[in-house]
């Protein structure tokens, strides 16, 4: 049998988890939180009781000394009588045996008594250290158990950012490689179609530049050359074209700042809809190749998405150098987005995070709907 294919953790599939966790556990801490309320309750009804207790025991003992004194004389007397009994009426010895039995029972009530309520305190003292632990334990549990909670919101919701992230980050991966097979096949067909075809032409026109100066003389094969030089150098534009388009060439040799202004002139006068303008503040100087070139594509991403997507018809780029950071921003008046709402196909947006966390910059978007863009990034010089 074929092996069962195991469920893919989403996002979602670990929040609905999360928040379930997260559910049960605060049902247990309110639980706890309950028996450590009970237990504080019966802990303060047992204290009073306990004190009333404390009173009433020394009071049944003092009233059982004093009994026992008395009880001590009547047995006394009763001896008395009973060794001398014909001295003493008949009235007066019954009279000393019921005095000696009813003290000796009343005396006989009270230790009975007296024992309760000893029993009862000591009772009560030994359910108020149980209830004592039952509340330190409750409350060391809360305690936790928030813990618990916290991490369970804020660590383990990370998690599941990071999870997403994960997951856009994969498929960006695989955006990635469909770009690459997407942007051979445009350079093949722009090739093919361009220079590729410009050349073999020139091949056929030079074939026939001789045909004609064996038939019609110098003149129209000088004419038929001067055509096909026209020719050549369209298709070195061509070649040229897409060579820039590839990595502008002007980037190692001038540097940022050039390419820049003559890349955005050249995007305006393409996009024929936008008015571009560049704004360049702080010192001019040649940064590292890498850096210069990871600029160019993170500016070069925003100018595109401000023509494309937002359909701005006004888009400004300011490029600052500072002795230790580089701040871009590039701000448009076109339609904007709400940037709560997470987009499945916003790759442009996820590769110019991904460039400024290689390079260990800030991105910060401020977008609304009908309201413009602006973009802003800010890049340590140290990266």
């Amino acid at each position: 049998m074929p092996a069962k294919k195991k469920p893919k953790l989403d996002s979602k599939m670990l929040d609905q988890i999360l928040e379930k966790m997260v559910e049960t556990v605060e049902i247990s801490k309110d639980e706890i939180f309950r028996i450590g309320e009970q237990s504080r309750q019966e802990f303060e009804s047992l204290s009073q009781e306990l004190k009333s207790l404390r009173v009433q025991v020394l009071s049944i003992i003092d009233e059982g000394d004093k009994l026992e004194i008395h009880a001590k004389y009547a047995r006394k007397r009763l001896s008395d009588v009973s060794k001398h009994f014909k001295s003493y009426t008949e009235e007066e010895i019954r009279d000393a045996y019921e005095k000696a039995h009813n003290l000796q029972m009343e005396l006989t009530v009270i230790r009975s008594k007296e024992k309760q309520l000893r029993d009862r305190r000591d009772e009560i003292e030994r359910r108020l250290i149980g209830l004592t632990e039952t509340i330190e334990r409750a409350d060391a549990l809360v305690g936790q158990i928030s813990v618990v909670l916290n991490y369970l919101d804020s660590d383990l919701r990370a998690f599941g950012d990071m999870v997403e992230d994960a997951k856009q980050k994969q498929d960006y991966g695989l955006k990635i490689i469909e770009a690459q097979e997407e942007e051979r096949k445009r350079l093949s067909r722009e090739i093919h179609d361009g220079p590729a075809q410009m050349l073999a032409n020139v091949m056929m026109r030079s074939d026939l530049i001789d045909k004609i100066y064996r038939e019609r003389g110098g003149d129209e094969a000088i004419l038929e050359i001067k055509n096909l030089r026209s020719m050549v150098r369209n298709a070195l534009y061509e070649v040229r074209r897409i060579i820039y388009d590839l990595r502008p060439m002007a980037l190692d040799d001038l540097g940022l700042i050039p390419t820049l202004k003559k890349y955005l002139d050249t995007i305006e006068d393409y996009n024929k809809k936008a008015e571009i303008r560049f704004v360049h503040l702080g010192i001019e100087k040649r940064l590292s190749s890498k850096l210069e070139v990871a600029l160019f594509r993170l500016i070069q991403e925003s100018v595109q998405n401000a023509c494309k997507h937002a359909e701005a018809s006004e888009i400004t780029v300011k490029l600052e150098i500072k002795p230790e950071q580089i701040i871009v921003v590039v701000k448009d008046n076109g339609k904007g987005f709400n940037i709560e709402e997470k987009k499945e196909k916003s790759f442009g947006l996820i590769g110019m995070r991904e460039r400024i966390d290689i390079l260990e910059g800030q991105l910060s978007i401020d977008s609304k709907l009908n309201a413009g863009t602006t973009i802003m990034m800010k890049i340590p010089l140290n990266a």
